[in-house]
């Protein structure tokens, strides 16, 4: 499966409700889906949660999921600095696999849509340039621990 979307999504779930990947796997489910349609899932907390394999087609963007990864952050707008951290990280690496695949949310692939309810594109230019900045000042620093 060649990569070329990373794809940021939220569960759209009230901003205080506690939901997992287990969560979202049962509605997925319920939906007659074969299970959960996001690789990742990051919860309010900022703990990184495994969603479907990453070897498996997501089930998460409508034309894109043979060619993409997809992360779920749970909440609807108001995400965490912790979740923030988590998805940095979760990016990094998944760039690191994949250099060449674009970083954006679903609303850039499907306009219908508004999650995960910011700027991807710019939300990303700005961690990179902070990562950027911290591993120039920091040589030999590790970029993310998953």
């Amino acid at each position: 499966m060649k990569i070329t979307k990373l794809v940021v999504h939220c569960s759209d779930t009230p901003d205080d409700r506690g939901v997992t990947a287990a969560d979202i796997h049962h509605w997925h489910v319920q939906r007659n889906w074969s299970g959960i349609g996001y690789h990742t899932v990051i919860r309010r907390d900022g703990t990184i949660e495994n969603g479907r394999p990453e070897f498996w087609p997501g089930a998460h963007v409508w034309g894109h999921n043979s060619n993409s990864l997809g992360v779920c952050l749970v909440g609807r707008d108001e995400f965490t600095p912790d979740q923030l951290h988590s998805l940095c990280n979760v990016l990094t690496r998944w760039k690191d696999q994949h250099p060449l695949a674009e970083i954006c949310g679903h609303t850039d692939l499907d306009s219908k849509k508004t999650c995960p309810n910011f700027d991807v594109g710019e939300w990303w230019e700005k961690a990179a340039n902070t990562i950027f900045q911290s591993v120039s000042s920091n040589p030999g620093q590790q970029l993310h621990s998953l």
